[in-house]
């Protein structure tokens, strides 16, 4: 990618960049100046909610770049807008590494806050390995971002994580003197990091994408509590046709997301195979991919489920429809993995609600804030394959009230996670940008 990557749009933000079918944007909200968002990878192909959200706001006009921490994303990305759908991204990671070195370097010679600086975040006593590597890296990553933020003319830093992008924002905040804020998630606070109070209180605010975790950024943020502001993120409903449930012989079960611990997929293998020895006819999609791909076929083998359970891979999302409109309930089977790990208020589970799906999911991180027990959906404890089960039993023993609960879902994600109707509270935030309350 070109240096000049970071170039702000022209004028009040490229019009040629803006679609005939973008929701309106009131011109209120569009902030001052030029945002630059930082992530680890752009785009991402499990991070298609940035994508839509950064895309909007693009869309919308609003002076923006993307910087990357990392390279260019290995996996694929096959959305309708390939790439990074027109957004201009400077991209950093090992071919960066020279310059990085070098504007540490020269900071730490002729700065003394930046020498400070580095008895801060590098002697932090991380949880993991992981969680300290990236964080050393976009510790590093801060002092290049901070002389090329003011090049650049950015006004605004937004880091769009609160682990190392924000970590990265922190940094060249600190060195360039433009404010910075941050959005959290779930994975990105938990399990906990270290310099999470210090980047709270010197951020312009924190958005919370859940009122559940809102609580626990607000105790960390002690005096900066204020700065905590909630804003969802969301989806276009006009993305996802309605499915059909119960219209076929069979039940067909889906569950869809990263094969890692905290999905908790064995769980669901294992519920299916209660609903096996019970005789019960189904047929199981796990849809997805990681590092326990391998393992959860080992054990759907182990279970005799071979013929029941079919692993169609990783779904791009113009592709994972065709698995909801086959579908008759959908599955989070979520728990906290060992290292604290949680989920937040997973898109799989949005995606299949406004696909019209009944959904079964754990209770579990901030998925209750959209699955509202036997309102929207049904709740079971994590990990509990028993209860898991008899949930399905219960939805396909009573599809009409299954197919309540899902209208109800539906309409709840449309009212409460609208992706324009929340990309417009983000604005605001990014605009009026609100102190402290240090009462």
């Amino acid at each position: 990618m070109p240096y000049d990557a970071m170039s702000p749009p022209t004028g009040s933000g490229d019009r040629r960049a803006v679609m005939p079918d973008a929701p309106p944007s009131p011109a209120s909200a569009a902030p001052d100046g030029h945002t630059a968002f930082l992530l680890h990878w752009f785009p991402k192909p499990s991070e298609t909610f940035l994508f839509d959200e950064l895309s909007l706001l693009r869309r919308w006009g609003v002076p923006m770049s993307v910087i990357s921490l990392y390279g260019r994303h290995p996996g694929p990305f096959p959305e309708p807008a390939a790439g990074d759908g027109g957004i201009p991204v400077h991209r950093l990671g090992i071919r960066a590494l020279g310059r990085i070195a070098r504007d540490a370097a020269r900071a730490a010679a002729t700065d003394p806050s930046a020498r400070r600086l580095w008895g801060t975040v590098p002697w932090h006593r991380w949880p993991d390995l992981e969680m300290a590597g990236e964080n050393a890296w976009a510790f590093l990553c801060g002092f290049h971002l901070a002389r090329l933020a003011r090049e650049r003319g950015v006004t605004h830093l937004h880091a769009c994580w609160a682990s190392g992008p924000a970590t990265a924002a922190w940094v060249a905040s600190r060195l360039s003197g433009i404010p910075f804020s941050f959005t959290a998630w779930a994975g990105d606070i938990f399990p906990p990091d270290g310099a999470l109070p210090a980047k709270i209180r010197d951020s312009a605010f924190v958005r919370s994408t859940s009122e559940t975790f809102a609580g626990h950024l607000r105790a960390e943020a002690g005096p900066h509590a204020g700065r905590v502001q909630v804003v969802r993120n969301g989806q276009d409903p006009s993305r996802f046709p309605a499915a059909r449930p119960f219209d076929r012989p069979g039940l067909r079960l889906l569950a869809m997301g990263r094969f890692v611990p905290k999905k908790g997929f064995v769980h669901a293998l294992d519920a299916a195979a209660r609903l096996a020895a019970e005789r019960v006819d189904f047929r199981l999609t796990l849809a997805g991919a990681g590092p326990g791909a391998r393992s959860l076929r080992r054990r759907a083998s182990a279970l005799g489920l071979g013929d029941r359970v079919r692993f169609p891979g990783w779904m791009p999302r113009e592709g994972s429809g065709s698995c909801h409109l086959d579908g008759d309930i959908f599955l989070l089977p979520s728990v906290v993995d060992a290292a604290g790990d949680r989920d937040g208020i997973p898109n799989v589970v949005m995606e299949a609600m406004l696909h019209g799906l009944p959904v079964i999911a754990s209770d579990v991180g901030a998925v209750r804030e959209l699955v509202r027990h036997r309102e929207t959906g049904l709740l079971v404890p994590p990990g509990d394959d028993a209860a898991l089960a008899a949930a399905i039993r219960d939805l396909a023993a009573r599809p009409d009230e299954a197919l309540a609960m899902a209208a109800r879902g539906r309409e709840w994600v449309r009212r409460h996670f609208d992706l324009a109707t929340n990309c417009r509270r983000f604005l605001d935030l990014l605009a009026t940008r609100p102190e402290a309350d240090h009462g």
